[in-house]
């Protein structure tokens, strides 16, 4: 619950680090194992709603906004759910997609232009570019991509400000992740119990307050850096990764 709170609205993919965690520690990726790391992910949502659901229900022009980037991801995620889990757990290429995705991020920060201030997330992503984040989005199926690296890659691709993009890969995690949690606790509610529920309930709690941390970390981060250093840790992880399970 830690390392999802910690990774998930960092590019740097969370449910890779959570494989390879799980891998680390000799927990098998059994039926639960792999409900709980999705599930474990409404607590991220919960930070999301705590500090940005006001702001959503106030401004419908936006909250079309992440309606029309999510469309994509609810397509995909739907027709593409049984392969997905199938290779879930699969730490190599969880190794590989950290490795390349964090290759990509370092070469995109040489070639785009930021603008020179921020602007609000609402002016900056236009439908246009709401759709294309969303399509992005569609990479992070893959384990070890990054949902927030493709979306804030394809922002900054597109010219949006760093923290327009991090704000709005933010609120697009509510449906994104939220509806990924639904589809699996629906698919395994025979896993539900006492005892799992417990289980769930304590990895939401602690992902919230983690997650909520790090939102305000990032937002302050990325005023004065980039994404370079994400990227290298990206494959200095996927290296130890490759070696240790090598």
């Amino acid at each position: 619950a830690i390392v999802e709170g910690a990774t998930e609205f960092l590019p740097i993919s969370s449910t890779g680090h959570l494989v390879l965690m799980s891998h680390v520690l000799g927990i098998g990726q059994d039926t639960f194992v792999q409900l709980f790391q999705v599930a474990v992910q409404l607590g991220a949502v919960a930070a999301v709603l705590h500090k940005w659901g006001p702001r959503l229900l106030k401004d419908m022009g936006l909250l079309m906004r992440v309606v029309v980037a999510f469309l994509p991801m609810a397509i995909a995620g739907f027709l593409l759910y049984p392969l997905i889990k199938g290779f879930l757990g699969n730490p190599m290429i969880v190794v590989w997609a950290l490795g390349i995705g964090g290759l990509i991020m370092i070469v995109l920060e040489q070639f785009i232009n930021e603008p020179a201030t921020d602007g609000d997330v609402k002016e900056e992503i236009t439908y246009k570019r709401a759709l294309l984040v969303g399509l992005a989005q569609v990479l992070a199926l893959i384990p070890g991509v990054s949902r927030s690296a493709t979306t804030v890659c394809a922002g900054l691709a597109m010219g949006m400000s760093r923290r327009s993009i991090v704000e709005f890969s933010f609120l697009l995690a509510v449906p994104t992740l939220g509806a990924a949690t639904a589809l699996d606790i629906m698919s395994n509610v025979g896993l539900i119990t006492s005892h799992t529920l417990g289980l769930l309930m304590v990895g939401c709690v602690i992902a919230y307050i983690v997650a909520r941390v790090v939102m305000d970390w990032l937002i302050s981060f990325v005023q004065t850096h980039d994404f370079t250093w994400f990227g290298a840790y990206r494959i200095v992880v996927a290296i130890v990764a490759w070696l240790f399970i090598a």
